[in-house]
């Protein structure tokens, strides 16, 4: 049995893993592939190129054919009257944002703006007393009692139900009355209710606060649940069907999950079941920010879906840029996971040509970065229409992947639209890999005149097309020039054979292929030329895009040149450097940048380019054409599209991110030697023997290591000579 088995991974799969050479899980597959399998909402974040797309890739799939393969074989598991009957608080009968735990005993809302409800599955009518207890397990605001079926979920505003809040106040049609006193985290509160007399009341910890109400005459024949309304809070409850109540109720009460006369929830049946097979409605959805990054995840899922048959599990990439009516025609004959962009995606849904209605799974690749391009609504609205309990009886799983889990909107998102989400977080706060060597270069045009004589250099981006190039001007288009050759200068210096070199804007990017052009490099270049390169980003069409990713793959090129959103897009194992032309505008990117290399345990060096002097860049939050064909440099408070960008300063912000000094180097690019890995070959394995890596670190506390022995041996002859003078 492989490791991948041991996890629960069916033999097919496992056996496609194995042609993988994935010997062994990595370690965020280890975390999270057995949670996704035990049918759990999972958070995940780990390090560029540690597995993540095969950590949610892989369950995804054998849980999409084995749900498939059921269903052929007539073992759909339906949602029956038995399981309806279960006895716990409801999935159904709930505002959307309101959380129920698994079991079904705990109830969880996370915003904190408005309340949100939930009913139990069961409740009774006629005569009887009846209790129940609930827990405050986390703080926030909360209401608890009982409700009748027809009542708003906001228990207590209106004429249907009863509650009791953590303020104190009881609460019947919106009027809120001073009743026992506040209550919140870990205090137990028993909800009464007195079929025999038509009253309500609570306790607190076994205190009993008293009648709270009279039951109105028109609520006497209805069924009562036990409900609750949340506001960033958290409860649990206890029906005395499962285990003892902490504080037994008082004389004549029974518990309420024993009671005999319990009545079903008629809100909380079964979702309308899908009887007929719709081709066009997938298992699972997968968002990913970037063409190549669907491309990359299709490949996965296909790979580990090789070996499996009877069904196939057919999977679609639907993206921007590709043909829509294969798309299309893909989709009206079957199809099982669909990975796209959000456009494309969307496009879909709106038009009805992709359905929700059998969709078990939702994830969110690169959550922050789909969250930073604002397509916050899309996520929302494929939450919104995915049921939260399919046909078959299956609670959607939600999936969401983050290059930081710390990111506040990511936070945000996961407590409102998953269910208890299991954290798999390998990563933690930012920080730079052991196996990255990182530097800064500083570009002062004030020390080096060299701008002033070039004959050719690199075009810049226009900004200073009609300065005065005196003053800060000056130097902001000096920096502009300098940082061409201080690229080209690194890759001659250091002999780098591949690499990935990041630029702010697309129009930098363009420039750069342009100067590696007419000095022999670019796409065209001769393959002896130390500058071929190729451009990724978003103006170049898809058909491109992915043509010079393969190039880069293949090694056809030496470098890509892209901006932090195409980067997204690249996974390469093995990239031995990373050129940042431009600190990047969010400091937590520049993590996401350089761990492009320095992957699998390969040793990788970071170049970051930071000018001294402050430099007019292009940006256009507010342009209507969104920078094609414009050119007001103006500063965007003149309602111009430029501003002056301060690298220095980026800088301390990123070393106060990190928490970290980054070593900073001058334009010979004389890179020190790490004392304790030695000299190293950056983009090979680094070595793990005394030979190796450590060769040098051996070498130099060999001295140390003598003169511990020496002591220990003086030690032990001083201890024996002052035994042997005792006796």
């Amino acid at each position: 049995m492989t490791a991948f088995e041991e996890m629960g991974v069916i033999p097919e799969i496992a056996r496609a893993v194995e042609e993988q050479d994935w010997n062994l899980p990595t370690d965020v597959q280890a975390e999270a592939v057995p949670l996704i399998l035990g049918g759990g909402d999972v958070l995940m974040a780990a390090e560029t190129g540690s597995g993540k797309t095969g950590a949610f890739s892989l369950p995804v799939v054998q849980i999409v054919w084995e749900t498939m393969k059921d269903s052929l074989s007539g073992k759909s598991k339906h949602t029956t009257s038995a399981t309806r009957s279960k006895l716990q608080m409801s999935v159904h009968d709930r505002t959307p944002l309101l959380a129920v735990s698994p079991d079904g005993f705990t109830t969880q809302s996370r915003d904190q703006k408005a309340w949100h409800g939930c009913r139990a599955t069961k409740g009774v009518s006629g005569k009887g007393k009846y209790y129940f207890e609930s827990k405050v397990t986390d703080e926030g605001l909360c209401r608890v009692g009982w409700s009748t079926q027809t009542a708003n979920l906001d228990l207590g505003t209106d004429k249907y139900g009863y509650g009791f809040g953590g303020t104190g106040k009881k609460s019947f049609n919106k009027s809120f009355d001073a009743y026992g006193e506040p209550f919140g985290i870990h205090d137990v509160i028993g909800c009464y209710l007195d079929l025999d007399e038509f009253t309500i009341k609570w306790s607190k910890n076994g205190v009993d606060l008293g009648k709270a109400f009279s039951i109105a005459t028109h609520l006497q024949r209805e069924i009562f649940f036990p409900a609750v309304v949340l506001k960033n809070a958290e409860m649990s409850f206890n029906f005395g069907n499962v285990e003892a109540f902490k504080y037994p109720p008082a004389a004549g009460f029974e518990a309420f999950g024993k009671a005999t006369s319990l009545r079903e929830n008629s809100n909380c049946g079964a979702p309308e079941a899908v009887h007929k097979y719709e081709p066009h409605a997938p298992q699972a959805i997968i968002l990913e920010p970037s063409r190549e990054l669907a491309e990359q995840t299709l490949k996965c899922l296909e790979s580990f879906a090789k070996y499996l048959s009877d069904p196939q599990v057919k999977c679609l990439c639907a993206t921007g840029g590709a043909s829509a009516n294969e798309q299309l025609k893909a989709l009206q004959s079957g199809v099982d996971i669909v990975v796209g962009t959000p456009g494309r995606l969307e496009d879909l849904v709106s038009t009805g040509r992709l359905s929700l209605k059998q969709c078990k799974f939702l994830v969110l690749d690169e959550a922050d970065g789909l969250l930073k391009a604002g397509h916050d609504n899309l996520i929302w609205k494929l939450h919104r229409e995915t049921p939260k309990i399919t046909a078959d009886g299956r609670r959607l799983q939600m999936i969401v992947c983050s290059a930081t889990l710390h990111n506040f909107e990511v936070k945000k998102l996961a407590d409102q639209l998953m269910n208890f989400p299991t954290w798999v977080d390998l990563k933690g706060e930012d920080s730079v890999p052991d196996t990255v060597h990182h530097v800064a270069v500083i570009v002062d045009p004030s020390k080096d005149n060299s701008w002033r004589t070039l004959r050719t250099h690199i075009q810049t981006d226009g900004v200073h097309a009609r300065d005065n190039l005196a003053g800060p001007e000056g130097a902001s288009e000096a920096v502009k020039i300098l940082k061409g050759e201080y690229c080209v200068k690194a890759i001659r210096t250091l002999k780098m054979d591949q690499g990935i070199i990041f630029c702010r804007t697309k129009l930098d990017c363009d420039n750069l292929e342009r100067y590696f052009e007419s000095l022999g490099g670019g796409p065209r270049g001769s393959s002896t030329s130390d500058l071929t390169c190729v451009c990724l980003h978003a103006d170049r069409s898809p058909k491109e895009r992915s043509a010079n990713l393969q190039a880069f793959k293949e090694k056809r090129v030496r470098f890509i040149i892209c901006t932090d959103v195409a980067a997204r897009g690249i996974d390469i194992k093995g990239v031995p450097y990373v050129i940042n032309v431009t600190l990047p505008d969010d400091k937590a990117n520049y993590v996401h940048r350089i761990g492009r290399v320095g992957r699998a345990d390969r040793m990788g060096l970071a170049i970051s380019l930071v000018a001294s002097a402050t430099e007019k860049v292009w940006y256009h939050s507010n342009c209507k054409n969104r920078g094609v064909g414009c050119h007001n440099t103006n500063l965007t408070d003149q309602r111009g599209c430029c501003i002056w960008y301060q690298e220095k300063q980026l800088l301390g912000e990123i070393e106060e991110h990190l928490k970290d000094t980054i070593n900073q180097v001058d334009s010979s690019f004389d890179i020190p030697i790490c004392e304790f890995d030695g000299k190293v070959t950056y983009g090979a394995k680094r070595q793990k023997t005394s030979a190796g890596l450590y060769q040098n670190h051996v070498q130099q506390m060999a001295q140390t290591v003598a003169e511990l022995s020496d002591l220990e041996k003086q030690a032990q002859s001083s201890y024996l000579s002052l035994m042997s003078s005792e006796f």
